[in-house]
């Protein structure tokens, strides 16, 4: 338990001095990205169900606080609110007929789903449809606080997605959290223990939504704009590898998958400028270019040499050094 809180502390110092040494507009999006793994985590790695239309959440309400803030003309608080709350509504009717079956057939209901949601947006006229929605306004929060700075903007999500996170581990180590546990690993067992396992993964499934949802409301607020590209399956896909690539089933792996991939969506351009310049090869000018082949020859790797994930594999590592001591 000590070690958690000094990693926990370790984690935050970070965070709290990033914006001095990172664009804050970078990690913010980290930050909403991590948020959106961890919420996709809460489902796959504590309750065993496979998503594969958690971007209809991610991007649906982000949509919805885009509109709200920018034709709507509402506060910042309450266009994050409604984005959240549609996430959770739209997790309510996807949940409920998703949960109906198991396995591969779940995980494909969700993906047909998120795929209808996906050209609803496409073609309402609210969305701009492939053109996005530009121009989001950040506001004011609470009617005081300026979020137009970037560093003002940066504590905000940060107070965010660490409220989010603590709701995840509390929801995690409560009775709650163990019957969903219980349900991962032995779902017949846990019918014969007479729990509605069926209303369970229905419950888990729409915190998830929702706060998958909190961190694409956050996102478009952050960057002023949504488009289709986070309602699309790919995005799914994305925060799939994250979680995997990071370690599933654990409280910090996502949080670590999403560094790791964001980063190199934003920072294997400047990566491969940089080698060209010291090398002379000027093949290292295309690898910005290359970003899906990377993000798809690490995940080979991590399934291959880190089944468990980066936070896993060194926390196997870690119980297996103290159980020799």
């Amino acid at each position: 338990m000590m070690n958690k809180k000094v990693g926990y502390g370790i984690v935050l110092a970070a965070a709290l001095a990033a914006p001095f040494f990172l664009y804050p507009l970078f990690v913010m999006k980290v930050l909403c990205f991590a948020l959106f793994a961890c919420a996709f985590n809460l489902l796959i790695g504590f309750t065993g169900l496979l998503s594969f239309g958690h971007a209809a959440f991610f991007g649906g309400a982000g949509y919805i606080t885009g509109y709200a803030l920018k034709s709507m003309g509402l506060p910042t608080e309450l266009g994050l609110v409604l984005g959240t709350a549609a996430a959770a509504v739209i997790g309510l009717l996807m949940g409920g007929l998703a949960i109906r079956r198991q396995g591969i057939y779940f995980t494909m209901i969700t993906l047909a789903l998120a795929q209808m949601l996906f050209f609803v947006f496409l073609q309402t006229p609210f969305t701009g449809g492939e053109d996005g929605l530009q121009g989001v306004p950040r506001g004011k929060l609470l009617g005081m606080i300026d979020l137009t700075n970037d560093l003002t903007l940066y504590y905000v999500v940060l107070a965010i997605t660490i409220a989010a996170f603590a709701l995840i581990v509390r929801t995690i180590h409560s009775p709650f959290g163990q019957v969903l546990k219980a349900i991962k690993e032995n779902e017949p067992r846990a019918i014969s223990l007479g729990y509605d396992v069926d209303k369970y993964k229905l419950l888990a499934f729409v915190l998830s939504a929702g706060l998958s949802g909190l961190a694409g409301s956050t996102k478009t607020l952050v960057l002023g704009f949504e488009t289709l590209t986070d309602v699309h399956w790919t995005m799914s896909g994305l925060v799939v590898l994250m979680t995997l690539v990071g370690g599933l089933g654990t409280v910090m792996g996502p949080i670590v998958g999403a560094i790791i991939i964001i980063a190199l969506e934003n920072k294997l351009g400047d990566l491969g400028n940089w080698l060209a310049r010291i090398t002379s090869i000027e093949w290292f000018n295309s690898i910005g270019e290359s970003v899906t082949i990377v993000t798809g020859l690490i995940f080979i790797v991590c399934v291959l040499a880190f089944r468990r994930g980066i936070v896993g594999e060194i926390a196997a590592r870690f119980k297996r050094t103290a159980a020799h001591n």
